[in-house]
């Protein structure tokens, strides 16, 4: 008997094509928006993006935001909402990675509770928002397609980065220029295309995958497999930086829909109370998880092993998924990453108490494998330290 499944999908319209960009007018009219502020980081001015941006955009475009940090700060969204109302925008575009996105929509999500005078909660699956969100991605890192944001509270001790999930934050408008993902540091490059296949890999155990999120996981997982070596061995192979993004709009789509698990539950808690970098505690943690979870999940992950070239044998799933969770590992590796967390800063000392913090984070208590203690993710901690 076939399992039931609920899912919600979000209005979008998704542009993937070299050159993209140049388009970003005509999708900005359609929509009928007639002042955008666009989030972005310092990277994307110094490449020349965000001036493209605004060529494109013309008198559409309200103004700049591009100082953007790592995991969207509190203090700093504040500032930018300040920046949105002054300039009494109708949507805001994230443009560059996850933490631009990130910022998007934060800023659109307040700013519509500042005008509405209430939460901007969905009252139903498919509200839209006030204040829509664009986005232009230019890693692999997925934020473009879900309707989710980590939102690091600086103002608490320790800082924490806390989830915020609605409907509403899903971005109406995504632009993929493979162009944009040329000038992509090859660390950057590794460790966000790593994030993207820990969204594969999350959403085809997730307690509420279904069968559209697990064949797009699948796909991406092919597709990221095949193009992210190259892409760091070859940065301007434009072949291979289509293909990786294509993956990673997959593997941002898979997860879009379906609710994430320890691993990135653990890497939220990392990033905001260790300011360990996003894409590299994907690519610490993933092997970690993979293995944790692979008594619970191995017929789940199957399909994803073998589209990584891994043929399972008489040993049984469990088996085949630790041969993958190695193969990730040593990926990692070779592509020049961090392997363990004492390498990006953590302290052994540390541990204990994030671990505590990941056992209380809401993403963490949606794994497939339930998980009964702090001790358990603190040996996985230790593991992977």
């Amino acid at each position: 008997m076939m399992a039931a499944f609920r899912y919600v999908s979000y209005a979008q319209e998704v542009i993937f094509d070299t050159g993209a960009l140049a388009k970003a007018r005509e999708a900005v009219e359609r929509f009928g928006w007639r002042r955008v502020l666009v989030c972005a980081n310092r990277s994307m001015g110094r490449a020349g993006h965000v001036e493209a941006l605004a060529t494109a955009l013309g008198e559409r475009l309200a103004d700049v935001f591009d100082q953007v940090q790592p995991h969207v700060q509190d203090t700093q969204v504040d500032q930018v909402l300040a920046l949105a109302e002054e300039h009494s925008v109708d949507a805001v575009i994230g443009m560059g990675g996850g933490s631009p996105l990130g910022m998007a929509k934060a800023v659109a999500f307040a700013l519509e509770e500042k005008r509405a005078g209430r939460p901007a909660r969905s009252a139903y699956p498919t509200e839209q928002p006030l204040i829509p969100v664009a986005a232009i991605p230019s890693t692999y890192a997925g934020s473009e397609m879900t309707p989710a944001v980590g939102i690091t509270h600086s103002r608490e001790t320790p800082p924490r980065k806390i989830t915020l999930s609605d409907p509403k934050i899903a971005p109406k408008l995504v632009i993929y220029d493979p162009q944009l993902t040329l000038d992509l540091p090859p660390e950057m490059t590794a460790s966000t295309g790593i994030n993207a296949l820990a969204h594969c890999i999350e959403a085809l155990y997730s307690i509420t995958k279904y069968p559209l999120s697990s064949a797009v996981a699948v796909s991406a997982v092919e597709h990221i497999y095949r193009a992210l070596p190259r892409c760091v061995r070859d940065g301007g192979d434009l072949d291979a930086r289509t293909e990786m993004l294509l993956g990673a709009h997959l593997a941002g789509l898979s997860l879009a829909s379906v609710s994430m698990g320890l691993h990135h539950g653990l890497c939220h808690v990392l990033g905001g109370s260790a300011n360990v970098p996003h894409g590299l505690a994907n690519s610490i943690i993933l092997p970690h998880a993979m293995r944790f979870n692979a008594e619970a999940t191995a017929p789940d992950l199957l399909p994803a092993v073998k589209a990584m070239g891994i043929t399972p044998d008489g040993a049984g799933p469990a088996v085949a998924v630790e041969a993958a969770a190695q193969r990730v590992y040593d990926l990692v590796g070779q592509m020049g990453l961090p392997q363990r967390l004492r390498d990006v800063g953590v302290r052994e000392a540390d541990l204990p108490r994030l671990a505590q913090l990941g056992f209380q984070n809401r993403n963490v208590q949606n794994n497939p494998r339930p998980i009964q203690d702090a001790a358990e993710i603190e040996n996985l901690l230790r593991g992977a330290w």
